[in-house]
C-alpha cells in the first residue's frame, strides 16, 4: 500500500467509536527503536488517561478519524487539558496516531491539516502538542507550521498559531 493507492476518508469520530482512543493513545506513545514498548495499561496512568477520559463530554473535545476499508486507521484529537503540551487554559492540545501499517503514507499529515482547519474555524488562537525530540513526526509538525515553544532534554512542546 502506498499513498497513491490507499483509499481513506477523514471524518468526525462517532460516539460509539470513542473507546478506540484508548488504543490510539497507546499507539501515540513514541517507542525508540530497540526499546521495549510499555504495557498497554500505561494509558491508565493519570498523565495519559486525561487525553481520553470521558472524551466527547467536554465542549472543546474534537476528534477526527481516518477510515480505510471500513476500519478506523488513525485518529487526531484535541482538548483543553493540563497535559505534556499544555501552554494555557484556552489552547487545545492535540494528539495523533495511526496504526503502524498506515504510517508514512500522508494520512497523518492530512489528519493534522484537517484538525488545524477545524480548530481555526472554531476560533481557537493556537494549538499545542508535545513530542519526543527523536520522533520522526517532529518534521511533519515543523512542516505544518508548528514552532518549538519549550524544550526539555527529551521533548519539545510545539505551538502553531492559527489564522
Amino acid at each position: 500500500m502506498d499513498e497513491e493507492t490507499i483509499s481513506y476518508i477523514i471524518r468526525p469520530i462517532l460516539t460509539e467509536e470513542t473507546h478506540l482512543l484508548r488504543d490510539f493513545l497507546y499507539e501515540a506513545i513514541y517507542v525508540p527503536p530497540g526499546v521495549e514498548p510499555p504495557a498497554k495499561e500505561v494509558v491508565d496512568i493519570p498523565e495519559l488517561k486525561l487525553y481520553i477520559d470521558n472524551f466527547g463530554k467536554r465542549i472543546d473535545d474534537i476528534c477526527l478519524v481516518a477510515e480505510c476499508c471500513g476500519k478506523v486507521a488513525g485518529a487526531v484529537w484535541a482538548r483543553i487539558m493540563n497535559d505534556y503540551g499544555h501552554i494555557d487554559d484556552r489552547t487545545p492540545s492535540v494528539a495523533i496516531s495511526l496504526h503502524k501499517e498506515y504510517r508514512n503514507r500522508g494520512i497523518g499529515t492530512r489528519l493534522m491539516k484537517e484538525i488545524i482547519e477545524l480548530l481555526t474555524v472554531k476560533k481557537y488562537g493556537k494549538v499545542s502538542l508535545s513530542v519526543q525530540k527523536s520522533n520522526y513526526a517532529v518534521g511533519m509538525y515543523l512542516n505544518l507550521g508548528f514552532e518549538i515553544e519549550k524544550e526539555t532534554d527529551e521533548e519539545y512542546v510545539m505551538v502553531k498559531v492559527l489564522a
